[in-house]
């Protein structure tokens, strides 16, 4: 019992210091990551934008000189200055502060999805490494049982109980795993250098991973109605938003426009002449109305607004279609994973139990060496094929997640 307990601890330890390590480099690849910091950059000129929005059309200021002057009853109009403002209709230009906030919303989400592919992409890199690195840990021991048949080998040829071509073929196959660890050695560097640009940091900089990851015995439960929730699909909501907004910016543009306004022209005085208000300068305020009598512009925007929220309602179905479909495959890879897993390992204590009666054999002075390599080999495929195995698990498992926006 004190054995079992023990066990389950280190399993508990290191699928906590699992969740810790790869959360810790996902967090260290969203603070550095210049794409989303490209994101944020965007997001944040999309909320300038409101500030953008609250704007008035420019003010007209004009003036003129009379070359001529026009003579009126108090006296000669010199020159005339004006000044005219034009304003929105009421609501405008909370219509288009709406809409900038519209286009913000879409953008962070834009920021949310890309947080999220980068979590994934750094957790696939995790898992490849890991099953590198696992796979090397396993052909090390493979070598080491070689060595060890070897020099059982030896002592059976000084007795005649074996040749030397027996010798040979271990020598070989311990040949044919040194290669194997190289090429995976030079894989990690791959990998490694992967991860490190997803952390946006040196290639070369060592990267520390989990020497061992347990399957759960249980499998986490989720509904495919959660599907809904992910953030590629509320972009296409935000995005509907936007043109329900862009659409009352439109009608509100369409309505007229008023104007205020004033004109001032000084007078001479009449020589000659005294008579009330005589040169008196003449002030003339304004009210203009702007009227879109040709108003083709704004029903065509109104249609396109229409299509455009229809575009939206069928991509959204699309995207739902290939999301719900790409969890569909990875929660049947991630299964095949568990049973690849659960079968190798019963191979495996088989295999363990064949080369226990081998060694047992040897014992006797009828061992077989052909029989030793082919032992050999099928322990050094189902312990790789459960490393792949456990690797495929976890990277599904993430791709689950993020599907279902946990």
């Amino acid at each position: 019992m004190r054995t079992i307990k023990i066990a389950i601890g280190m399993l508990l330890v290191s699928a906590f210091a699992k969740a810790q390590q790869l959360q810790a480099y996902i967090d260290e690849a969203n603070l550095n990551s210049p794409e989303i910091q490209a994101f944020e950059l965007r997001y944040n000129m999309a909320l300038e934008k409101v500030n953008e929005a609250n704007w008035l059309p420019n003010t007209e200021v004009s003036a003129g000189y009379f070359l001529s002057e026009t003579e009126t009853r108090v006296g000669a109009q010199r020159a005339r200055i004006g000044f005219k403002q034009m304003v929105p209709w009421f609501g405008t230009i909370t219509a288009r502060e709406n809409y900038a906030y519209s286009m913000a919303d879409a953008d962070y989400v834009e920021i949310t999805i890309a947080k999220r592919k980068l979590a994934l992409a750094v957790a696939d890199a995790y898992y490849q490494l890991y099953e590198t690195r696992a796979k090397g840990l396993v052909i090390d021991k493979n070598i080491q049982l070689l060595q060890t048949y070897e020099r059982l080998a030896l002592r059976a040829v000084e007795v005649g109980q074996a040749t030397a071509v027996a010798v040979l073929r271990l020598q070989i196959r311990q040949n044919e795993l040194t290669q194997e660890k190289e090429v995976l050695a030079q894989q990690d560097l791959g990998i490694q250098a992967i991860l490190n640009k997803l952390l946006n940091r040196d290639y070369d900089i060592p990267v520390e991973i989990v020497t061992y990851l347990p399957l759960p015995e249980q499998e986490t439960e989720f509904s495919y109605d959660n599907v809904s929730l992910n953030p590629e699909l509320l972009k296409y909501d935000k995005l509907y938003e936007s043109v329900t907004q862009a659409e009352l910016l439109n009608k509100r543009e369409g309505l007229p426009m008023i104007g205020f306004g004033v004109d001032y022209l000084p007078v001479s005085e009449r020589s000659g002449m005294n008579f009330s208000d005589n040169g008196k300068d003449i002030l003339m305020p304004m009210v203009t109305v702007s009227i879109p009598l040709f108003n083709n512009r704004y029903k065509s925007l109104t249609k396109q607004n229409e299509l455009r929220q229809q575009e939206i309602q069928t991509q959204k179905q699309q995207r739902l279609n290939i999301l719900e479909a790409a969890l569909a495959k990875a929660i049947s890879q991630r299964n095949q994973a568990r049973i690849k897993y659960d079968t190798q390992e019963k191979n495996r204590v088989q295999a363990t139990s064949a080369e226990e009666i081998l060694i047992k054999n040897y014992e006797t002075g009828t061992m077989d060496f052909n029989d030793v390599l082919d032992i050999q080999e099928l322990q050094l495929r189902f312990q790789t094929t459960q490393v792949s195995a456990v690797a495929t698990y976890y990277t599904q498992s993430a791709l689950v997640n993020y599907l279902i926006a946990q």
